[in-house]
């Protein structure tokens, strides 16, 4: 007989016997307290070559879902060795812990991955678009009622909010928008110069930077700028609220979320976005007045007098007539996205890159739709 004792194991090995056998008695609490030193000197352990084997837990005293786990797997490493285990000793609450264990853990191992089909896929992503869209819809309803309520009770309309996001979403974008929009127009013109200087037509160069600004660019180019920047804000903001369960909180204080979150948001870039694409007319104009100056010949009074008989006040109200809309799509969908924030700062992000590529995506769409009607009302 050799015996080799470790910690709460010990083996006894009889050699004598044909088939040779061993012996493994446990005892002590097998809990997750203290099966960590138990786990690492049982799998460093080197079982002596046996064909059976008994594994005595009388003296066991304490077994929890930690020690049962540890239980089960070391009899599963046996049997695919090749050795027969049997347990003696085995208390019937323990038994009963030891089966569920089994059970679980055979459902989980041999689960077979389940291979999705093309069909099933698309299918899989047309459903989630459908909830998307209809969450989608629920929030603008939610928001479409907050707005109702705050007009009916215009008490309820915090104004400091609204401010503060004027500031951050009109007043602090005026660099960056002013400077991309006088870029356009430089754009704009210089294209337009070759082919216009061929026909002699070099005064028609502002009605192209005129129309094309006023009517389209500025107020898409503005809407894409907004998007990225304080659409994505707000799904951050929002979302990092949303994790740390401070949404949770504020409706646990009974203060609405729309009314303190949306609602300043929805206004106040309702309130930027037009006064942007005005600023952002004008500084894509000057920038085709620049390029037509010093490409074409063409001086600024005769710029700005062609211009004014180019461009009606239609044409003008056109283009600062899509801001508002544009507007209300930035924040309700930047506000929505980050809602949908859970989880961890991952979810934050992968949100708030959705919430700006459906931004852009649907104030594009946005445009779109505007051409046609306005080309079906002859405007």
């Amino acid at each position: 007989m050799t015996a080799m004792l470790i910690a709460q194991l010990e083996i006894e090995t009889d050699t004598a016997t044909v088939p040779a056998s061993a012996n493994l008695r446990c005892a002590g609490a097998w809990t997750a307290q203290g099966i960590a030193p138990v786990e690492q000197r049982l799998t460093a352990l080197s079982f002596p070559s046996a064909s059976k084997l008994v594994i005595d837990v009388s003296a066991i005293s304490a077994l929890d879902t930690a020690g049962a786990w540890l239980l089960h797997r070391t009899l599963r490493a046996l049997e695919q060795r090749g050795v027969k285990v049997r347990i003696s000793g085995m208390r019937p609450e323990f038994d009963a812990l030891l089966q569920l264990i089994a059970a679980r853990a055979g459902t989980t191992e041999h689960a077979a991955p389940v291979k999705i089909g093309l069909l099933a896929s698309i299918g899989q992503q047309t459903w989630r678009s459908l909830l998307g869209f209809s969450g989608m819809l629920a929030f603008v309803g939610e928001s479409a009622i907050a707005l109702l309520r705050s007009l009916a009770q215009p008490r309820r309309i915090r104004w400091r909010p609204i401010l503060h996001n004027l500031q951050t979403a009109g007043f602090e974008a005026l660099p960056i928008t002013g400077l991309l929009s006088f870029l356009m127009g430089v754009v704009i013109a210089y294209q337009g110069a070759d082919q216009l200087q061929r026909f002699g037509a070099n005064i028609f160069i502002a009605d192209l930077v005129g129309l094309a600004m006023l009517r389209e660019l500025s107020p898409l180019l503005t809407a894409i700028i907004v998007a990225g920047r304080s659409g994505s804000a707000y799904t951050a903001q929002i979302g990092t609220m949303k994790i740390n369960e401070e949404i949770d909180a504020l409706r646990t204080i009974g203060v609405g979320p729309q009314e303190l979150l949306v609602l300043p948001k929805i206004l106040a870039l309702i309130i930027a976005l037009p006064l942007l694409t005005v600023y952002a007319d004008v500084a894509g104009v000057l920038g085709g007045m620049i390029m037509a100056s010093s490409k074409l010949g063409v001086s600024f009074d005769v710029f700005l007098d062609r211009l004014d008989d180019a461009i009606s006040l239609s044409s003008f109200l056109t283009g600062v007539g899509k801001a508002p809309v544009f507007a209300a799509i930035i924040a309700l969908v930047g506000c929505f996205q980050g809602f949908q924030a859970s989880g961890s700062a991952d979810s934050v992000g992968r949100q708030t890159t959705v919430s700006v590529v459906q931004s852009i995506f649907l104030v594009i769409v946005a445009d779109a739709l505007f051409s046609i009607v306005f080309n079906w009302l002859n405007l």
